[in-house]
C-alpha cells in the first residue's frame, strides 16, 4: 500500500439543514445526500509524488443516505497538477491505499459505484475559517459561497462548530451557510442557504491524524 499524507483545508456545501444530520447519525434532511467539496492541499505526498500546493474538488450525489450507496461522484483536479500528481490525487480520493472506512474519501468512493471521468480545471479559493466565510470557483464546473449562519432573531452571525474526536474527515469544523450551483460536469446540483463547513484536514491512509 502506497504511503500518503495530506495536510490542508476543506470547504464543503451539501443539501441538508445547517449542522448536517450525517454528523449526528441522523438521516438526511430531504432523504438524499448531495455535496460539492473543495480541498486546498498545503502539504502532502503520495509515495514519492509531492502534492504540495495543489487543489482538488468533488461533486457527489446519493439517492438516499450515503451509507445506502448507489451514489455518483466526479472528481476535479487542479490544472497545475502533473499527470503523476493527478493520478496520485485520484487514487487517494477514490479510497485506494487506504484502510477500510478510514477516511471520508474511502467512504464516498465505496458508496459511489458510478464514478464519472475525472475533470481538470482551475480552482480558485479564498476563505476565512474564523469568520466562516469562503468562496470557491471550479472553472466551468461549479461555484460555491459560504457565509455565517444568521441568528434566527437578529440576523447577526451565529457561530457553531462541531468536534468529532473519532471522525474520518476532521476533528473540528466551523459551520456555515452555503450556496452552490453546478454548471458543468455530469452531476447537476443547486444549493441555497444549506449546510456548509470549513475544516482543516490532516489525513493518511490510516485515517485522521491528531496534531
Amino acid at each position: 500500500m502506497t504511503d500518503w499524507h495530506i495536510e490542508g483545508e476543506e470547504l464543503a456545501n451539501c443539501n441538508c439543514n445547517f449542522g448536517c444530520p450525517c454528523q449526528f447519525g441522523v438521516l438526511p434532511t430531504t432523504g438524499n445526500c448531495e455535496a460539492v467539496v473543495v480541498y486546498d492541499i498545503k502539504k502532502g505526498h503520495y509515495g514519492e509524488v509531492s502534492l504540495d500546493g495543489l487543489r482538488a474538488a468533488g461533486v457527489y450525489y446519493w439517492p438516499g443516505p450515503i451509507h445506502e450507496g448507489n451514489g455518483q461522484m466526479q472528481l476535479i483536479i487542479d490544472t497545475k497538477a502533473t499527470d503523476a500528481q493527478c493520478a496520485a490525487l485520484e487514487a487517494i480520493m477514490r479510497g485506494e491505499d487506504t484502510e477500510e472506512m478510514a477516511t471520508m474519501w474511502f467512504v464516498y468512493s465505496f458508496m459511489s459505484p458510478t464514478k464519472h471521468d475525472t475533470l481538470r480545471a482551475d480552482i480558485g479559493l479564498k476563505w476565512d475559517i474564523e469568520n466562516r466565510t469562503g468562496q470557491a470557483t471550479v472553472d466551468g464546473i461549479f461555484d460555491v459561497e459560504i457565509r455565517p449562519i444568521p441568528n434566527i432573531v437578529t440576523g447577526d452571525p451565529h457561530r457553531i462548530s462541531i468536534q468529532l474526536p473519532h471522525g474520518f474527515e476532521f476533528r473540528h469544523a466551523e459551520m456555515g451557510s452555503g450556496s452552490a450551483q453546478t454548471k458543468g460536469g455530469e452531476i447537476n446540483l443547486t444549493f441555497d442557504a444549506t449546510h456548509a463547513h470549513l475544516a482543516k484536514l490532516n489525513l493518511t491512509g490510516q485515517g485522521v491524524m491528531d496534531r
